[in-house]
């Protein structure tokens, strides 16, 4: 298992760890800043640096509960002890992105009561599909205008912990489909944009929605009867 310190605190950017396995250019360690892809996020990029040698970090995955760090090298050694540094740049716009969505997700239903069905994301850019048959007229202009106001009103964005049935009783997380992750997680991160969205998700987010930057719908899309794709854009 390794110890996933993004958890935690999104916004560590420097660590020690120690080197646990090694297969070829595939490395864990004990403890990880490097957030695996997952759950529509990418993954990090980085640096891993031993007292030989400096490490890019190309990849990064999960696997039975350890976090596989694919490097460009094929050097590194079990136990060794190492400085790992995020691309902090690339972290912090996937945070701002990632914490968009979720901005864009409560203001959806909030104003329609519609579910989220799918997304996807890299830094400063994403695509999220609603359950919408069909968009609502002015749609892009007036989710637009609602997103822009939540994020200039500086909202705190809060992490906890609930036990599993604790959560699946959250009418408010039912929506986010808490009842699909495994029987085998008994303790739910939640995710809340106080006072407008509450979600499992186990990404990294900036601490006030005022981080996020200016928020944009490029375009509208249909998937499908039931399935229309939102993409968006940030500005600084």
């Amino acid at each position: 298992m390794t110890d996933l310190l993004f958890l935690e605190d999104a916004y560590l950017k420097k660590t020690t760890s120690t080197v646990t396995a090694v297969d070829g250019d595939l490395v864990t360690l004990d403890r990880t800043l490097f957030y695996p892809t997952g759950g529509g996020q990418p993954h990090d990029l980085g640096t891993i640096v031993s007292s030989e040698a400096t490490y890019n970090v190309i990849d990064v995955f999960k696997n039975e509960g350890a976090v596989w760090h694919k490097v460009d090298r094929t050097d590194m050694e079990v136990g060794q002890t190492v400085a790992s540094e995020l691309d902090w740049e690339r972290r912090h716009r996937l945070m701002r992105t990632h914490t968009a969505l979720h901005i864009l997700c409560g203001v959806i239903w909030n104003e329609y009561g519609v579910f989220v069905t799918g997304g996807n994301m890299e830094p400063l850019r994403a695509r999220m599909d609603f359950a919408f048959d069909p968009l609502p007229n002015n749609f892009a202009e007036h989710i637009t205008d609602i997103v822009n106001t939540e994020i200039k009103a500086s909202r705190p964005i809060q992490i906890s912990y609930l036990d599993r049935p604790e959560a699946l009783a959250d009418h408010h997380l039912i929506r986010t489909k808490v009842n699909l992750i495994p029987d085998s997680v008994t303790t739910i991160r939640v995710v809340d944009i106080v006072g407008l969205d509450k979600q499992a998700d186990g990404g990294t987010h900036v601490a006030n929605t005022s981080d996020v930057g200016r928020f944009e719908i490029t375009k509208t899309e249909s998937k499908g009867k039931g399935n229309k794709r939102v993409r968006i854009v940030l500005h600084n």
